[in-house]
């Protein structure tokens, strides 16, 4: 009997490392990979997608192909991958506002994982500032809290509705206790135009296209939006540092359509950790949106959007008013 009971043990032993080995060694890819980015080419969202393309060959021997499909806050490109293979040739690479702002806003009615399968969250963007227009005179975050308080419903907040940006001014406003006005502007460059003309007084924007306004006094930072401040953007203070307790990262998610193999799912996470610990990659992150390297495999990834989500979703009845 013990020797059946160690045979057993030893062939269960022997029967857990080949599957291991087979999920490790699962063949993909073995053709080219599309990836969808739900956004125009030249924003943050598509260079972080391409820098990863840049290193993916290199690993995994087969190139990507980024493929830009906007439209729809990001529903169309992702209804592209819903609808795609589950051969793992293509995949979503997007953030937390196409998969939950736009569930929080109504816009989606699933949550993130029910369509398609998270495989990790590759990079976190730590590089969003809120920034003050010269007219408004603010110099800090001291002065907007003071104004915002003083004359509730006066201090200007440009934003897209119902997308990513109005709810980081939803979620600052709760925790300052202000009253902002908040109107729609359009993108990021429609939002650069409207704080140089003075007709808003604040945006959250991200710090590259910003930084040489701010440099010539044209526009000033009054904080950023990361949990601890992220050197790379200077002295600009986090909204903690300034005593209101809030930070809202934006990270980025790769995920394939719903039913992918799991190996698949996991040996894109591997590779995706393997290109996070290039020195080269590092720097393009640095010298492109001033981002430090982040990485969450699958497990931990999953975990933290659903943080993400019940952080958001407690906005829910406050972005659906888009007003």
């Amino acid at each position: 009997m013990k020797k059946l009971f160690g045979f057993t043990l030893v062939a269960a032993a022997v029967a857990a490392s080949t599957g291991a080995f087979a999920q490790a060694d699962v063949k993909w890819p073995t053709k080219p990979v599309q990836v969808i980015v739900p956004a125009g080419a030249g924003g943050d969202t598509d260079f972080n997608a391409r820098q990863m393309a840049r290193y993916f060959e290199k690993i995994a021997g087969k190139p990507m192909v980024v493929t830009n499909v906007n439209g729809g806050g990001g529903t169309i490109a992702m209804a592209q991958v819903q609808g795609a293979a589950t051969d793992g040739h293509t995949l979503f690479f997007g953030h937390t506002g196409m998969l939950i702002v736009n569930e929080v806003s109504g816009l989606i009615d699933y949550k993130f994982d029910a369509k398609m399968d998270i495989s990790c969250i590759p990079a976190i963007d730590k590089g969003i500032v809120f920034i003050a227009s010269k007219k408004s005179g603010f110099k800090g975050l001291p002065d907007v809290v003071a104004k915002a308080k003083a004359q509730p419903g006066t201090v200007i907040y440009g934003t897209e509705l119902g997308g990513y940006s109005h709810l980081q001014g939803l979620m600052f406003a709760k925790q300052a206790g202000v009253q902002l006005k908040v109107v729609d502007v359009g993108s990021a460059s429609d939002k650069i135009t409207s704080l140089l003309g003075g007709r808003i007084d604040l945006a959250s924007i991200s710090f590259g296209p910003v930084k040489d306004y701010a440099a010539t006094g044209d526009m000033t930072m009054v904080a950023q939006f990361s949990k601890e401040r992220n050197p790379l953007l200077g002295d600009i203070k986090t909204f903690n540092e300034q005593g209101v307790p809030f930070d809202m990262e934006k990270p980025y998610i790769i995920a394939f359509p719903k039913g992918t193999d799991p190996a698949i799912i996991k040996k894109m996470a591997d590779v995706m950790q393997q290109i996070t610990k290039d020195p080269a990659y590092a720097k393009a992150l640095e010298d492109g949106f001033k981002q430090p390297v982040s990485f969450l495999h699958t497990k931990e990834a999953i975990e933290h959007l659903n943080k993400v989500r019940d952080d958001f979703m407690q906005y829910k009845d406050l972005l659906r008013q888009k007003k």
